[in-house]
């Protein structure tokens, strides 16, 4: 029997901006997943700064090699984009592109990998579309979406430099999310 202590979660997301909204969302979920004993590790902002995505293109620079390998080896993903415009971000997008790169791996795409989703943004309608989106990515590329999504609406939610936010409900959603992400990989890999 495996210990919980070798699954992975991965957490990609946020902005380009230091201290996003999103960031911090995926930083509440990604420290629920840890509780639970599992290994995490977070990719977002400057990590995310990639090429475009291009199928036809085989050779990828070192921050995509990064990110490809760390979706590989990951038992468990957190995705939390910020909704731009009713939709998820480019950086977020063209992050997941890269998840194409693993369509002959053993466990392809994110085949067997349980996907816990969010999205933040400046109103409902912005959050509610994204986090739909989310969704339809994460069953195109074979993950299992976890059954509680996040909508936050950051026009009403705010998220501090501590790890809180100013609506315990957005609290409990995120810390939910990763624990669901947690304790599938974890019964998966058992």
């Amino acid at each position: 029997m495996t210990s919980a202590r070798t699954v992975n979660v991965l957490g990609i997301g946020g902005s380009l901006r230091e201290g996003s909204q999103s960031e911090r969302a995926l930083q509440i979920a990604l420290a629920a997943a840890a509780e639970t004993g599992v290994r995490t590790r977070l990719l977002s902002g400057p990590d995310l700064v990639l090429p475009f995505y291009d199928a036809g293109e085989l050779e990828r620079d070192e921050r995509a090699r990064q990110l490809v390998d760390a979706v590989r080896h990951a038992d468990g993903l957190i995705v939390v984009s910020p909704g731009y415009h009713g939709a998820l971000s480019g950086l977020v997008k063209n992050a997941l592109d890269y998840v194409e790169d693993l369509r002959d791996d053993a466990r392809p795409y994110l085949d067997g990998r349980a996907v816990g989703l969010a999205a933040v943004a400046y109103g409902w309608q912005a959050a509610v579309t994204t986090l739909e989106q989310l969704r339809t990515i994460t069953h195109a590329l074979r993950g299992w979406a976890t059954p509680l999504g996040g909508s936050i609406n950051s026009a009403e939610t705010k998220f501090d430099d501590g790890g809180g936010a100013s609506d315990e409900k957005s609290i409990r959603t995120l810390r939910l999310i990763g624990r669901q992400v947690a304790e599938f990989a974890v019964s998966r890999h058992s």
